[in-house]
């Protein structure tokens, strides 16, 4: 499989649908002495020897489908942000990082084995924010923290190329994901704010808008993708405009997936993303709540 794209050291596999979940976009990386893959989506497994003979694997953060090729390259090192690498390194880990209930996770292990290909890293080892890779030949690698999807999310910079890989700050319609137990959706503001500083020219997402050359345009999308928060506030209000509802009814009405679409970890992600809305707007004042029910102030 040839690269779809490519920026001097820089190689860029378009997954499906340019990277639509499940599936996601590769990067490689070549220096003189080093070649990375950042993730390891599903186009991953269809990539042949350019993928397979990497030498490092950096994981922007840690998601079933980002570590969809991770058992292609079992000689290959696993770095992963601190925050992330317990999620990285056992099913234990990553069953703590989702934050499911336990028939959620027996019911979706088996998909990930499955669909993505599973298997965990114990010698996956962490890097910190602002970590650096040197891969030789003055191609280095910089890690930017910018949590918020995941405690760990990270944008991985190629300095020089000015490239930076955002990950799941994918700027996509669907509009950012914070549904697991690590996710933070004030620390998502703040990375939403914090990606437009990147010193980069390029920018490389996860999923479907694959890659973006013109800054105008990534700011636009930027926003866009921001807004989504603030419209799914408005939607949980405008539930509570009907009276008073417990976090139960209010995570059937949805914020985040449609009507009809379904998953094993559904519920579990809009009880989670619900609650972070409402309890901004608990403390903003315009939410009251007693125990599990929540009513417009």
């Amino acid at each position: 499989m040839d690269p779809s794209l490519r920026f001097g050291p820089v190689s860029i596999f378009l997954g499906d649908k340019a990277g639509k979940y499940p599936d996601g976009n590769q990067v490689l990386v070549q220096g003189s002495d080093t070649r990375v893959a950042f993730d390891t989506p599903l186009v991953s497994n269809r990539i042949g020897p350019t993928f397979d003979g990497v030498d490092l694997v950096i994981l922007g953060h840690v998601h079933e489908d980002h570590m969809a090729g991770l058992h292609r390259v079992p000689r290959a090192q696993v770095q992963v942000h601190e925050a992330d690498l317990a999620a990285a390194q056992s099913w234990a880990g990553l069953a703590r990082h989702y934050g499911y209930p336990h028939d959620v996770l027996s019911a979706f292990r088996p998909v990930l084995e499955r669909d993505f290909h599973y298997a965990p890293r114990p010698d996956a080892t962490g890097y910190a924010d602002r970590a650096s890779w040197d891969l030789g030949g003055g191609v280095t690698v910089r890690a930017h923290h910018l949590p918020g999807h995941t405690a760990g999310h990270c944008a991985l910079v190629v300095e020089g190329v000015g490239l930076a890989f955002i990950g799941d700050i994918d700027l996509t319609g669907f509009g950012p994901y914070y549904g697991d137990a690590t996710s933070d959706l004030t620390a998502f503001r703040r990375s939403l704010r914090s990606v437009a500083d990147l010193d980069a020219r390029i920018w490389v997402t996860s999923h479907h808008r694959a890659v973006l050359t013109d800054r105008a345009g990534f700011l636009g999308h930027l926003e866009r993708f921001a807004r989504r928060i603030e419209e799914r506030t408005q939607t949980l209000l405008d539930y509570l405009h009907d009276g008073p509802q417990t976090l139960a009814q209010l995570a059937q009405r949805r914020i985040l997936y449609p009507q009809g679409f379904d998953v094993p970890y559904l519920e579990c992600a809009e009880r989670n993303s619900i609650r972070m809305h409402l309890d901004e707007l608990v403390a903003q004042g315009i939410v009251r709540s007693e125990g599990d029910v929540f009513w417009r102030a």
